[in-house]
């Protein structure tokens, strides 16, 4: 008992150190995309746009979205910028690692920006990574102390909690200032259907064109932000260069970290993968006007109770939503798979519909959602949004089995939505890291793209499958009653009268455990 209280009394002293002085550093701009690369040759007919169109394909399959970044990083030959949320350490986080430190040996700049919270575990990968030469690491907000225990972590909480809680939610890469990925993927196995137990249904855009230099300067606000600090500023290398790099084999190894499959010869739109297009020299992307945003790296520890604070500050990127969502003129459908209106934007879809403006939203079921605490905070608001004649969709593994589209994708997999996509008028398009819920719009940092091209917005729609929903349950309001009804949309059209594959006791215990989560810290 007495070491237990020992150790826990230290590791509450260690979740209260300080962040460590760090001197100045002079700002680091990203590099220009240059006709002396491939990747700069490929982008220059978009670059040269006389309209300012940008070039972009949809990456709805796991498979051609994780070729598509294995393609870019291989061909690189100036820069990397890479900024996520997560990197896993599993096969796919330890391949893009390994991916990262070749191009690094090619005399290609690595700069690897990641959010601290999920690193647990992964200070040798990422120090290895840094022992090579032209690679700089820089964490978002990190843990000083405890950083090998997720409990030890939570701990520091208590200590800095404001400070702990704003987490960078952004993914954004960018390969030679020339071609950018970004949307809703992280880089881990279940983001691209490599695990055995759960995988995401998810969503990215390959850009050319105008829309990178505003990515690049986007990278570069949060790279030399007040906020972000260099990874050896936090963990020391105490190992030689070589120990550490001789470790980082070992980690990244092929039976550590294997190749994925070969991409299907085309994807679902009838393209072939991006190095197949690349070889053959006809790079062929969708053109679309497209524009960059993302929130401020300091956005949830600005004085929000301020008025003229907030009247000064740029708007956010749940702000900038909800001005495009008031432009709708017919249509407005909504893929996010944590959604919680909360009374804004229940008063913005009510007023939408009162103009006749068609909605639909798609999110996860209580059985798959990875945060069920959300999932219970939504129940909140379904009934009122089909009364308003909302139309909803809930993403179901039951389901996805069932789809033609998806089973042989997911295999036994759980399939579960983490796409983060609005459609306004199937003309524009907004893709990225916001999801539809009061963590990302106060307390996360987001990122985000504007499409605007009839093309590029049916892609998808077709994609997601919108006016042909198989994957999901659909949602009605009993006749004559305020009771909720699932329908399946595999052809059979089951009606359930009950939460669909989720069991009673789950459903009282997030219950009770709702009571307890502020729906703000959602």
């Amino acid at each position: 008992m007495l070491r237990c209280l020992v150790l826990l009394l230290a590791c509450l002293l260690s979740a209260c150190a300080g962040l460590p002085a760090v001197p100045a550093a002079p700002y680091v701009p990203a590099i220009a995309a240059s006709p002396a690369t491939e990747l700069g040759r490929l982008a220059a007919p978009f670059t040269a746009s006389p309209d300012s169109l940008s070039g972009t394909r949809v990456l709805a399959q796991g498979a051609f979205a994780l070729d598509a970044r294995l393609e870019l990083i291989r061909r690189a030959r100036s820069s990397l910028d890479l900024q996520y949320y997560l990197l896993g350490n599993d096969k796919t986080g330890k391949l893009m690692l390994r991916e990262l430190r070749d191009a690094a040996r090619r005399g290609v700049r690595v700069r690897l920006l990641l959010d601290d919270f999920y690193t647990t575990g992964l200070d040798p990968l990422l120090l290895g990574l840094a022992s090579w030469p032209n690679v700089e690491i820089r964490l978002f907000n990190p843990f000083v102390a405890g950083r090998d225990h997720s409990a030890t972590r939570w701990m520091g909480f208590a200590a800095d909690f404001r400070r702990l809680n704003h987490r960078m939610h952004n993914k954004l890469f960018v390969a030679d200032g020339a071609f950018a990925i970004a949307g809703g993927r992280n880089l881990a196995d279940e983001y691209f259907l490599r695990s055995e137990g759960a995988n995401f249904i998810d969503l990215d855009m390959l850009l050319a064109g105008p829309v990178v230099p505003e990515l690049q300067t986007i990278f570069d606000n949060y790279w030399n932000s007040e906020v972000v600090w260099p990874l050896h500023a936090i963990v020391p290398a105490i190992e030689s260069p070589e120990s550490l790099q001789a470790s980082f084999e070992r980690l990244t190894s092929r039976q550590q970290a294997p190749l994925p499959p070969a991409p299907p010869d085309t994807d679902m739109f009838g393209d072939p993968p991006l190095g197949v297009l690349i070889d053959q020299g006809r790079l062929e992307l969708i053109p679309a006007r497209a524009n960059a945003v993302a929130d401020s790296p300091s956005k949830a520890l600005q004085p929000e109770a301020d008025e003229v604070v907030r009247e000064r500050r740029p708007p956010t990127v749940a702000e900038r939503m909800r001005v495009q969502l008031d432009l709708a003129r017919y249509s407005v459908d909504i893929v996010s798979p944590y959604f919680l209106p909360g009374e804004e934007g229940m008063a913005q879809i009510a007023r939408l519909r009162a103009r006749d403006v068609q909605m639909s939203v798609a999110t996860n079921s209580l059985a798959d959602t990875d945060e069920p605490l959300v999932n219970i905070n939504y129940n909140n608001y379904r009934v009122e949004m089909l009364r308003l004649g909302v139309r909803l969709y809930e993403v179901s593994s039951e389901q996805i089995k069932r789809s033609l589209n998806l089973r042989k994708a997911f295999r036994q997999s759980r399939g579960r939505l983490h796409a983060k996509l609005t459609l306004i008028d199937r003309e524009w398009a907004l893709i990225g890291s916001l999801n539809f819920d009061p963590r990302s719009a106060h307390i996360n940092t987001e990122l985000g793209v504007r499409l605007q091209g009839f093309e590029v917005a049916h892609r998808l729609l077709d994609a997601f499958q919108v006016d042909n929903v198989e994957s999901a349950y659909e949602l009605r309001l009993k006749p004559g009653t305020d009771r909720i009804q699932w329908i399946s949309t595999d052809g059979e059209s089951l009606v359930h009268d009950d939460e669909p594959d989720a069991n009673l006791l789950v459903r009282l215990k997030l219950l009770l455990f709702s009571w307890f989560v502020p729906s703000d810290l959602l």
